[in-house]
């Protein structure tokens, strides 16, 4: 099965049914169908053919959820790019997918000149909005509207050009290189991911959801997906700035599931959830970073009637474990056992699988494993690694976890140094590349700590040069500069010197923190 038959047997089936509701806009199945072949003829016309990689660089929008599926169904593979993602970045994403396009919002590109003239492999800049907007664009230049021809023929999808086991997005994720490395996701992977998913919530056509995450993020991503196969209504929210306006929205539309990750949970437990009639909602969800405990015990008090599901996964993946809901009182620590269609394991280092309370790596084996790493065949093997049967492949997590008595998964702590923050995974090395750019500081080494809002907090610790200083704000508006929103510190410190190894590197086990 190809992933966007998600979205084509469910328009067929219920044609004039909301799909999605955007803003003021409301779009029926038929809507988003029709626009997607239209914009997937586009596509192929203008050159995208199939296994081409489409960056996307768009809010969550109409047109975004209506891009993802036009890229599949025109046999190509969707790239999703954060839409506070700088233009340094971009460029790197552009080039090493060797992206041939990229759909955006005009908007987004302003004082992005320099990508046009630094990615020899794009061809076409696709934009919603103003042209205008884009400047020096040496590719060729279109807009949304040019691509959405009106006519009959090509309200029809495309001759399928790919099978099942073909590409259907990269994902790029940060390493510990501190370039991000590509997630290679198949269309079986995709599929496979969200039939299990959909299996255990017990989505139906009768779900409506609320999501305020990005689609650019793929626990966001996998809302729109899952529910253009069960055939339900998303709701699809920018942010969640406007709190109140979010809960008017999920009381009035009738939502009965909400994801959600720390942040947004610490933000709705601050509010008297009482004053709202959330009798509709079925059940939320939390990925990305567990939810402290005593978050989970709030919204047990204040959503008695509705289910809360803890959830473990990560970007190669997808998801890996649940825990059901009826357990969240005997066990609120765990992320419960592998979902369907899954298996996990825990391994010492050479590979031996370990037994109930023993802290080891988390393995996992599954048709929703990706097919490894986007022209990186040595990081590739480090991460998928032949087990004991013949043909049998483990994906090491690098996530520490074991289990009780009864088999139930408990994370304990990631293996390396990557920082796991509001959901997103955020290389230290990035960052102190971003932070060595300022010409006032000498030194900086980049680390998470725990947080119980933000499962890890970014903390800078930061060695002046002699002469001017600088404040905590100031370092923060340098590093907003250059790099997207979750990837800025939220903590910064001040040291004169950093403890170093023998040969002269920062040893980050030294760092001693009040």
């Amino acid at each position: 099965m190809q992933l966007e038959q998600f979205l084509e047997q469910t328009a067929a089936r219920v044609p004039d049914k909301i799909a999605l509701v955007s803003d003021t806009r409301r779009v029926t199945y038929r809507e988003i169908e029709t626009a997607a072949n239209q914009l997937a003829h586009g596509l192929i016309a203008r050159g995208v053919g199939r296994g081409d990689r489409v960056v996307l660089f768009l809010d969550n929008s109409i047109e975004a959820a209506i891009a993802v599926w036009a890229v599949l169904k025109a046999g190509a593979v969707f790239v999703m790019a954060n839409p506070t993602t700088k233009s340094d970045k971009l460029t790197y994403l552009l080039n090493n997918s060797r992206a041939t396009a990229i759909i955006a919002q005009a908007q987004r590109l302003q004082g992005y000149d320099h990508c046009w003239h630094e990615t020899p492999h794009l061809r076409n800049v696709l934009v919603v909005g103003d042209p205008a907007n884009v400047t020096n664009c040496t590719h060729s230049l279109v807009t949304w509207e040019t691509l959405l021809i009106d006519e009959a023929a090509l309200k029809q999808p495309p001759p399928k050009r790919c099978i099942d086991v073909d590409l259907a997005a990269l994902v790029y994720t940060s390493g510990t290189t501190g370039n991000p490395k590509g997630v290679m996701l198949s269309h079986r992977n995709m599929v496979s991911s969200s039939l299990s998913i959909i299996e255990y919530l017990q989505n139906t056509s009768d779900d409506i959801v609320l999501s305020v995450l990005p689609l650019s993020f793929g626990y966001g991503l996998y809302q729109w997906l899952m529910c253009c196969r069960y055939g339900g209504t998303l709701l699809l929210e920018k942010s969640i700035a406007y709190p109140h306006a979010t809960l008017e929205k999920l009381v009035r539309e009738g939502a009965t599931g909400m994801p959600l990750v720390p942040t947004i949970a610490s933000l709705l437990l601050q509010l008297d959830l009482t004053k709202y009639d959330l009798s509709k909602l079925r059940y939320v969800t939390n990925a990305g970073a567990a939810l402290p405990v005593e978050y989970l015990a709030k919204l047990k008090r204040v959503l008695p009637d509705t289910s809360i599901f803890s959830m473990y996964g990560l970007t190669e993946c997808t998801r890996v474990c649940y825990l059901p809901p009826e357990e969240l009182d005997r066990r609120p620590s765990s992320v419960g056992k592998a979902m369907p269609n899954c298996e996990v394991g825990i391994v010492d280092e050479t590979g031996h699988m370990l037994g109930p309370n023993q802290v080891g790596e988390l393995v996992v084996r599954g048709s929703n494993v990706m097919l490894g790493y986007w022209e990186a065949p040595e990081e590739t093997a480090k991460r998928l690694r032949p087990g004991a049967f013949s043909n049998d492949t483990w994906l090491h997590t690098g996530d520490l976890f074991q289990t009780d008595e009864e088999g139930f998964l408990y994370w304990v702590a990631r293996k390396d140094d990557i920082i796991k923050s509001r959901g997103e995974k955020v290389s230290p090395r990035e960052v102190e590349d971003v932070l060595h750019q300022h010409p006032l500081i000498a030194e900086a080494v980049v680390v998470g700590v725990p947080d119980p809002i933000l499962g890890q907090a970014i903390r800078a610790i930061v060695c002046l040069k002699d002469g001017p200083s600088m404040t905590v704000r100031e370092v923060q508006a340098h590093c907003r500069e250059y790099l997207e929103d979750f990837m800025v510190p939220q903590q910064v410190e001040f040291r004169p010197e950093l403890p170093k190894t023998p040969n002269g590197k920062i040893d980050k086990k030294l760092l001693v923190f009040v």
